[in-house]
């Protein structure tokens, strides 16, 4: 059982770093990733993410649930617990006239949780904080500068991701009270590129852009509180709150012409981001949950991050500005509401009966604005757990239909289908052997 389990997860580590290779580095490709940090990633498993993203106020033990730290102690107190996700994003972009669309298929997350002693445990995982992926192209069209010139051609394109190490540990008191602490470690490399290609080779073209190494650490503290309403009717309130922090790591701002072979360094700025005030916003989350035992349950969230402070608006590499866009670094909101239903968790004559079945919907305000308009995105979510061999072992498969965007005011809409695939993984491994 453990061999097989093991080789399945290696099995799908493998195809998914394969076909990610093959079809490029984006963890994510939505051209709003210019601004800022890029597109900030959905949080979740698939445990999560199908039933529109909640989890603040969940506790189930069947699943590792990444939204709350207090919900780390939710679990059978010998099991050993892993996720591990994939996705593939289908994406229709429109601005005016214009269309297109692009496919992705990446990893985005893998998370293990142990149990520490008695009502204690702690999980470890990685997972995406932001991405950034876009591609974007015109040809000078003005006949009085390309009759000098030649055909000119102005490319931008970017990508990249932030990455979070988190480690989680959590306790319940009095089987009612649940409080958990993150640490969470942020690192990785965004690329921002912009270039000037002129055909005719007497004159020089522009290669220029930025290459952002990023770090930085916090913390993220979370509540739970589970009070029984009525026969196996439970209601859990829940609450998180992630500290703000500032971003450290260098960026190369770089400038180059470049003519047949010759290239002239035009700048070549090695800069540190200590001290700039660039940083990554605080955020708070409040859930409300009802359950009735393992057989259903429906949830509210809400969160909350200011980024009006992260002084992205004032540093090259982050603005993206230009005389036509203005880059408003603003308040990200969501609103997001879930549930689950089981038919029969213990029914041994109709498989379907043990599935779990899931739904959701969602709004969101994105962190930012373009020209002083919201980019706004709202969907709905779908999914189930198939359930796999003995204990909690499942397969999770989600799907998020929704919009981002409108092609109003000269802004691109993103009209999407996202899939998501998640293993889960659970085993007893704790247990002492009472007979040789």
């Amino acid at each position: 059982m453990k061999k097989f389990l093991v080789l399945l997860v290696f099995v799908a580590i493998s195809l998914s770093s394969a076909y990610a290779q093959v079809n490029g580095a984006y963890g994510s490709y939505a051209p709003y990733s210019i601004f800022g940090i890029g597109d900030i990633a959905k949080e979740g498993t698939a445990f999560n993410k199908s039933m529109g993203g909640v989890g603040i106020a969940t506790r189930n033990r069947r699943f590792i649930n990444v939204m709350n730290p207090a919900a780390v102690t939710a679990r059978d107190s010998l099991a050993f617990m892993a996720d591990f996700g994939i996705y593939q994003d289908n994406t229709v972009y429109a601005q005016g006239d214009y269309k297109n669309a692009k496919n992705i298929f990446n990893v985005y997350d893998f998370v293990l949780s142990f149990p520490i002693y008695r009502s204690s445990a702690f999980m470890i995982g990685l997972t995406p904080f932001s991405n950034v992926g876009y591609d974007f192209s015109a040809s000078e069209t003005s006949t009085d500068i390309i009759a000098d010139t030649g055909a000119i051609t102005y490319q931008s394109y970017g990508e990249g991701s932030i990455y979070q190490a988190f480690l989680s540990a959590g306790v319940t008191f009095w089987k009612k009270l649940s409080v958990g602490v993150e640490g969470i470690y942020y690192f990785g490399t965004l690329d921002k590129v912009s270039n000037v290609v002129y055909s005719n080779t007497s004159y020089k073209s522009i290669n220029a852009g930025n290459s952002i190494a990023v770090r930085g650490m916090t913390a993220k503290f979370g509540v739970q509180y589970q009070q029984r309403l009525a026969g196996n009717v439970h209601m859990t309130f829940g609450a998180t709150y992630r500290l703000s922090t500032n971003l450290r790591g260098t960026m190369d701002d770089y400038t180059y012409a470049i003519m047949s072979s010759v290239t002239d360094t035009l700048k070549n700025n090695d800069i540190s981001l200590k001290n700039t005030g660039l940083k990554i916003g605080d955020e708070l989350g409040i859930g409300v949950s009802i359950s009735g035992g393992e057989d259903w349950t429906a949830e509210f969230n809400y969160i909350r991050s200011d980024y009006s402070n992260s002084n992205y608006a004032n540093y090259t590499g982050f603005s993206a500005k230009s005389e036509t866009v203005e880059f408003t670094p603003s308040v990200y909101q969501s609103f997001r509401a879930g549930f689950e239903y089981v038919p029969n968790r213990n029914d041994i004559r109709y498989y379907f009966r043990r599935v779990a079945y899931r739904g959701g919907v969602y709004y969101t305000q994105d962190y930012f604005k373009v020209n002083g308009h919201s980019i706004d995105s709202y969907g709905i979510t779908l999914g189930m757990t198939l359930p796999v061999f003995r204990w909690y072992n499942g397969l999770s498969i989600g799907v998020d239909l929704g919009q981002r965007g409108n092609k109003n005011n000269g802004l691109i809409r993103e009209r999407y289908v996202k899939f998501v695939l998640g293993f889960n993984i659970h085993d007893i491994w704790f247990q002492k052997t009472k007979y040789n």
